[in-house]
């Protein structure tokens, strides 16, 4: 889609261009005094706004009339994101079960957990309105009972009387007819919601020698009826249902490989043990985390008509290289980092002209880069990095946004750094008041621009920031609203930056590692009642209102900070 941006240039428009400072060495002032901040921000903006025609022209006297122009643009592209956003809270989640008789624990867990996850999730995601369906499998030769179909219902209790009567069936061998039971679900189930969860769960592998190498298969060339997993897969795919694998035995494994090379990655949980209450809480924990991946993911994409792009993404994870490269084999580089001085006050951090040209301030850096990234989101590719001349040398992660061929890249990615320092701010002063209350600190990593040109003579921009390690990477919530692992004090954090801010922003997105009386995170989005700052990932006034007041419940942290009820806001 082309769309035409102009300013006309005329004596009364003041230019945005600001003398590069003493600290920016000569290497970037050429690539600084091209750069128009405000110019190349708004027609980014116009880029990846996908309200406009084909054939719609942006031309304005003045940078004012053109900034005007630009929110009505931005304001509808938000309404329709929001409307998706909204649309994809409402779920269809199907527990797709083997019913056979090695699975009894399994199908009881089933049966106790469903009630316990709906109200997980109306306590802390009230925003996300499930359906649960169910489908279990047995075997070819078990004749009407080798399918149990209930369809999607919000009457939970309903549900639940249903499992009553799903009870384990013996059988001859142990492959399972697990084709025909995917394909019950994905064909005779009633899928209408815009976020849609199928939650396998088996203990053995379809029939057929590309399965499995057991001797008793009694069907070793695959389905009879002439399923095969592409034919069941692919379909699934057309119909946006998101694939989600409960492992308990080994003996799937070759399965789930399979199944990977056609749709890519999907989580994959495990379900091994005989403790029932154990198996239980692993339960809830697999069918409360499916939803919410699933609806953070449909959300963010963008629901509605998102399969390919959500199986892309899914297929773009199996091209990474998560191990950690030799060292030695990479060529060393040469680089420049750049960073915004930390505002003093809240009126900087506020003002869209301090993060300019002028509080802008860089140092020479010497590092070495993977040639695979390791981890891939929807905008960035992550890679192993390391900063060479520091002593002992320092582990990075650098990132690079997918490129899309549009634009002055060196503005997006100071937008990226202008982000971290404004959450690194507002988590200082968080800080400030939480070590009075020994509460946990939130700090955000140091990020920067990196700009290099050492391999090919091409310019190329990065962000980096200090490689986490020794934890856990978590997402904790989202830009869009939900929350994936609650934690009390980040939500006191998000509502702490909504208030300390007189209500202007909202930082969230929340990502990292928690240690011991920390968090470390990374990578945040803000929400902000200026459309014109903080990227495609703001959602503005009405982001605030219906994602973070919407969602939000005041917890014990909020109290402890004595921040103020958000009840009466709610929406």
């Amino acid at each position: 889609m082309s769309k035409l941006f102009c300013l006309k240039k005329n004596s009364n428009n003041a230019s945005t261009s600001t003398s590069s400072t003493s600290t920016i060495p000569s290497s970037l002032v050429s690539d600084l005094d091209k750069l128009n901040f405000t110019e190349e921000r708004l027609k980014r903006y116009v880029d990846e706004t996908n309200t406009l025609s084909s054939d719609t022209t942006l031309v304005s006297n003045t940078q004012k009339e053109l900034k005007n122009k630009v929110k009505i643009l931005r304001e509808k592209a938000i309404s329709k994101t929001l409307n998706n956003i909204k649309r994809s809270m409402e779920v269809d989640l199907c527990f797709v079960l083997d019913c056979t008789g090695s699975m009894q624990p399994h199908i009881a867990a089933a049966k106790d957990c469903i009630l316990q996850v709906l109200n997980y999730v109306k306590h802390v995601n009230p925003s996300i309105k499930p359906r649960v369906g169910f489908c279990g499998y047995r075997d070819h030769y078990n004749g009407l009972n080798r399918l149990q179909i209930f369809d999607f219902n919000d009457q939970y209790d309903q549900f639940t009387q249903y499992m009553q009567n799903v009870l384990p069936i013996g059988n001859d061998d142990l492959p399972e007819d697990v084709l025909g039971g995917l394909n019950a679900a994905i064909t005779q189930m009633d899928w209408k919601s815009d976020t849609r969860v199928l939650l396998h769960i088996g203990d053995y592998p379809p029939h057929g020698r590309r399965f499995t190498s057991l001797e008793d298969d009694k069907y070793p060339d695959g389905d009879p009826n002439g399923l095969t997993a592409e034919n069941v897969l692919e379909n699934m795919q057309s119909k946006n249902i998101l694939y989600f694998f409960g492992k308990i035995t080994s003996e799937t494994d070759k399965m789930l490989e399979i199944f990977r090379d056609i749709i890519g990655e999907f989580p994959v949980f495990d379900l091994v043990g005989g403790d029932p209450i154990k198996l239980l809480e692993k339960f809830i924990k697999a069918a409360s985390t499916s939803i919410t991946f699933a609806v953070s993911l449909t959300s963010t994409i963008g629901s509605g008509n998102s399969s390919k792009e959500i199986y892309s993404f899914q297929r773009k994870k199996l091209d990474m290289n998560p191990n950690e490269p030799d060292w030695s084999t990479l060529p060393f580089q040469i680089g420049v980092t750049m960073w915004y001085h930390i505002p003093k006050s809240l009126d900087g951090l506020k003002n869209p002209k301090y993060f300019n040209k002028s509080n802008l301030t860089s140092k020479s850096f010497y590092f070495k880069i993977a040639s695979q990234p390791f981890s891939a989101g929807v905008e960035k590719y992550a890679y192993f990095g390391r900063d060479i001349k520091s002593i002992p040398t320092k582990d990075a992660v650098i990132k690079e946004y997918l490129h899309d061929g549009k634009g002055n890249p060196l503005e997006k990615y100071l937008e990226a750094v202008e982000i971290s320092t404004v959450a690194y701010f507002l988590s200082r002063e968080f800080n400030f008041i939480a070590r009075k209350k020994n509460l946990p600190k939130v700090n955000f990593l140091d990020v920067r621009l990196l700009r290099s040109g050492t391999i090919d003579l091409h310019t190329r921009y990065y962000t980096i920031e200090p490689r986490l390690k020794d934890a856990e990477y978590k997402r904790f919530n989202t830009n869009t609203g939900v929350i994936t692992e609650l934690r009390p004090t980040l939500e006191a954090f998000v509502h702490f930056t909504y208030e300390y801010t007189k209500e202007y922003l909202v930082v969230c997105d929340l990502q990292g590692i928690e240690l011991n009386n920390e968090f470390l995170l990374t990578d945040p989005a803000i929400h902000c009642i200026d459309p014109l700052r903080f990227g495609r990932t703001n959602f503005g006034k009405n982001g605030i209102k219906q994602l973070f007041l919407g969602n939000h419940r005041c917890n014990d942290v909020c109290k402890e900070l004595k921040l103020s009820k958000l009840s009466q806001k709610m929406i």
